[in-house]
């Protein structure tokens, strides 16, 4: 099975809507888990997961999350193959390696910025943009192997990545510090500023792979028919392959179920997967209904989901702007609620901050404010995505 330098035919747009709408709605997801961290009062006090202290509310609202960065990595290499079907390989390799280069620029000096709102640095936060734009510059030189190579590699990281489980190796020298780029989350003191390790490469490098290699599915000449048939059955196989391999509790994920104090909490334990890296049975538990909903998705729009394609078209811009206005209306609701608005320029992530304890407010709270920001972004997203539509000429719009 080989890859096409290039490709005539457009693709329909049409079929592209099924992705752009899988991606707007994880988008929406997403700044629910952002609203929390920044305004929920146990936020500050212990992870939602934990089930010695969560509830299932709680749980829920930050399991749901769990099903953005997986998706959003997928379908960059879904969008990465159908790009390619423009361009000639030398090409398409340039721009994934650039924009990838770029994805890690702006983690460090903007999206780092947004978070912490401390302009000295003090700590770098590396998460998913340097996650995704890593994973564009190793796919910028995996293009020139056939597509079955690359489908073989991706899996290979997925499936067995977890071998490399082992306890967390302290200290900033050089095999914990690759080991934390690689595999490990970790958080590195140094000077003159520190790295807070967020999002280890391995797995989503292998996620991006196979959403490169899944792009094939949408080319023009493969039957809709067909695709929808292929996304249910490898959906449902995904699905039912994270239920075998976690009930045999034996791989997969560094922490295994347990049963608990209710039958409803060891449902719970047996969702609780890892995502710091994201581990096979995480990434089984996530794609695997989002395959489903692709098959379910390509039909015509409607009045709702045409303005969640709007979100899904401009991710970058959307991200941007989500995490400065939460952080913005955080230092404001910080100050009214008594706290120094200073307590809100981190050294660190939010939840990190011990001065915040006492601060926040209830997951009904969160729910509302989160509505409010998506319902309160989109039109900006919109004239963006208009914006980008009308000047297609401008190469660097490609890139935000």
């Amino acid at each position: 099975m080989t890859q096409p330098t290039a490709i005539a035919m457009p693709v329909k747009s049409k079929r592209l809507h099924s992705i752009d709408l899988l991606r707007g709605t994880v988008m929406i997801i997403m700044a629910l888990d952002h609203v929390r961290d920044y305004f929920h009062a146990s936020a500050f006090l212990y992870d939602p997961t934990d089930l010695t202290r969560t509830d299932v509310p709680l749980f829920f609202t930050r399991w749901i999350t769990h099903f953005c960065a997986p998706i959003f990595t997928f379908l960059a290499g879904t969008s990465a193959f159908l790009n390619g079907t423009k361009k000639t390989k030398k090409e398409l390799s340039f721009f994934l390696f650039t924009r990838g280069l770029w994805l890690v620029i702006a983690e460090v000096l903007i999206v780092t910025l947004g978070w912490t709102f401390n302009p000295a640095y003090p700590v770098l936060i590396l998460q998913v943009i340097w996650a995704l734009g890593v994973s564009m510059m190793v796919l910028a030189g995996m293009i020139y192997l056939p597509l079955t190579a690359i489908l073989v590699i991706g899996l290979a990281l997925i499936g067995a990545h977890n071998l490399m489980d082992v306890p967390a190796t302290a200290g900033t020298h050089t095999t914990s510090f690759l080991m934390g780029v690689l595999h490990e989350q970790h958080f590195f003191f140094m000077k003159p500023f520190s790295i807070m390790m967020g999002y280890p490469v391995t797995p989503w490098i292998g996620i991006m792979l196979v959403g490169y290699a899944f792009g094939q599915l949408y080319l023009p000449t493969f039957e809709a028919g067909k695709r929808r048939k292929t996304l249910i059955s490898l959906g449902l196989a995904a699905i039912a392959l994270f239920i075998i391999i976690r009930f045999i509790n034996m791989y997969g994920d560094p922490h295994p179920w347990s049963a608990q104090k209710s039958p409803v909490f060891t449902v719970l334990s047996f969702l609780n997967t890892t995502k710091y890296p994201p581990s096979l049975l995480y990434i089984l538990m996530t794609l695997g209904p989002a395959l489903l909903f692709l098959a379910f998705a390509e039909k015509p729009l409607n009045r709702l989901s045409e303005k969640v394609v709007v979100f899904g078209r401009v991710p970058m811009f959307y991200y941007l702007l989500h995490i400065y206005l939460i952080h913005i209306m955080a230092v404001i609701a910080a100050t009214i609620s008594g706290f120094k608005w200073s307590d809100m320029v981190l050294t660190g992530w939010v939840s990190m901050n011990a001065q915040l304890k006492g601060y926040g407010y209830s997951l009904a709270f969160v729910y509302v404010l989160w509505i409010l920001i998506i319902v309160g972004v989109y039109p900006l997203c919109k004239w963006y995505d208009n914006y980008k539509q009308a000047n297609r000429s401008k190469w660097w719009l490609s890139y935000i």
